[in-house]
C-alpha cells in the first residue's frame, strides 16, 4: 500500500486563507497551501515532523516553525472558532480529543511510574521513624 498523503483541496484552503496571516515581513512566506497540508499529515498520522515527505510538503522545519508561530500567535483557534462559526454539518466541525497523540515518554506523570503501596498495606506496615 503506497503511502497517503494530506493535500488541502481548492475549496478548503479558499475558505481558510481569509483567515491566515498577512503580516509576513522580509522573505516572502513559503507556500500557505503545501505548509499547512504538511502540518495537517502530521497531525493526522502521528509521524514525527523529520518523517513529514520532504518532497510532498517541504522541509520539516518549516512545518513545525509554522505550527509553532501560528499556535504563539492564535492563529489556528481563531481558524477553528471562525470555521466553527460558519456552520456546516456538526461531522466537519468536530474536533475529537482522542485522536491527539501523546509521546511515549509522557505516560506517568512527573518523574516517571513509581510502585507505591497500597493505603492499606502502608498503614499496616511498621513505622520507619523513631519517637
Amino acid at each position: 500500500m503506497g503511502a497517503q498523503f494530506f493535500w488541502l483541496s481548492d475549496r478548503q484552503f479558499a475558505r481558510i486563507k481569509p483567515y491566515l496571516p498577512t503580516d509576513t515581513r522580509g522573505v516572502a512566506r513559503v507556500d500557505d497551501r503545501r505548509v499547512i497540508s504538511g502540518i495537517i499529515h502530521v497531525l493526522k498520522s502521528g509521524c514525527r515532523w523529520p518523517d513529514a515527505p520532504r518532497n510532498q510538503y517541504g522541509p520539516h522545519k518549516t512545518l513545525y516553525n509554522r505550527f509553532v508561530r501560528w499556535s504563539e500567535k492564535g492563529v489556528w483557534g481563531d481558524l477553528f472558532h471562525a470555521l466553527s462559526k460558519a456552520g456546516g454539518p456538526p461531522a466537519q466541525v468536530l474536533i475529537d480529543s482522542t485522536a491527539v497523540r501523546a509521546h511515549r515518554c509522557a505516560a506517568g506523570g512527573k518523574g516517571g511510574r513509581k510502585l507505591r503501596p497500597l493505603a492499606g498495606h502502608a498503614a499496616d506496615a511498621r513505622q520507619k521513624s523513631m519517637r
